[in-house]
């Protein structure tokens, strides 16, 4: 894991997150499931299910967003015969306690194993990918290092491999903390993920720049591994500007195993 506990004990984790406490009641066809990842504190996580024999997507969603955002989006998702399933963090939506970027790695185990063992306990099929937008790119790369044989892809969307670039990017002081440090432990991390990927990203993105997206496709270990980049794409907006290469690229990737 990552070790960003002098980030969490600095100023610069109050400009980090952007947490949400909408929720909404779940559409026909959904259910919620809280995960306890702490005394007291469970995160909500919602199941958008289309048929028991597609495969699944934990899909960990990006900075200012909450699970219930994605009520208009699963549909997209079922339209290409996918199973979706969207976490929060902690402090967003209907999940309790406040967000760090050591529980949101610490907490993106436990949402994987609980995420696995309510789909075979409702008997749904075993074939479970890990997605993460922009921020949950760091709850999916932890997922997929620690367990490769246990999730059939990674996909990350608009993603980066190290918080701080981004801070940076944005003209945020970073203080005293050791930024090579840190940056060199991500790059170890990615080195470390041998399972097939999914990479996409817009070449309009100016809040992540796809270069963050060149990097993780560039450092990571997998041998089956494929770099989508969308025209015309911005941060906000990839998923719309290419909708049909977005899902398509999202399909071909989980069908063609």
């Amino acid at each position: 894991m990552i070790d960003y506990s002098v980030v969490d004990m600095s100023p610069l984790l109050s400009y980090i997150f952007y947490p949400r406490r909408e929720h909404t009641n779940c559409p026909a066809g959904a259910f919620d499931v809280s995960v306890p990842v702490d005394e007291d504190v469970s995160i909500v996580c919602r199941f958008y299910k289309g048929n028991d024999a597609w495969p699944w997507i934990l899909f960990f969603h990006g900075n200012g967003e909450v699970v219930s955002d994605y009520d208009d989006i699963a549909p997209f998702y079922r339209g290409k015969s996918l199973n979706l399933v969207v976490a929060d963090y902690r402090g967003y939506g209907a999940s309790g306690g406040s967000p760090s970027l050591t529980n949101l790695y610490e907490n993106a185990h436990v949402v994987f194993k609980t995420i696995r063992e309510e789909l075979n306990r409702r008997g749904y099929a075993d074939n479970l990918y890990a997605m993460g937008r922009s921020l949950g790119s760091l709850s999916v790369l932890e997922i997929a290092r620690n367990y490769q044989y246990l999730v059939q892809g990674l996909i990350v969307e608009s993603g980066f491999a190290n918080f701080l670039r981004i801070t940076m990017r944005l003209g945020l002081p970073i203080y005293d903390i050791d930024f090579e440090g840190i940056d060199r432990e991500c790059i170890r991390s990615l080195q470390g993920i041998s399972v097939r990927t999914l990479i996409i990203h817009g070449d309009c993105d100016t809040l992540v720049p796809p270069g963050e997206g060149e990097t993780i496709y560039n450092r990571i270990s997998s041998k089956e591994k494929s770099l989508v980049i969308i025209s015309g794409a911005t941060h906000n907006d990839i998923m719309f500007a290419g909708l049909e290469q977005y899902f398509e690229a999202i399909r071909g990737f989980v069908y063609s195993r």
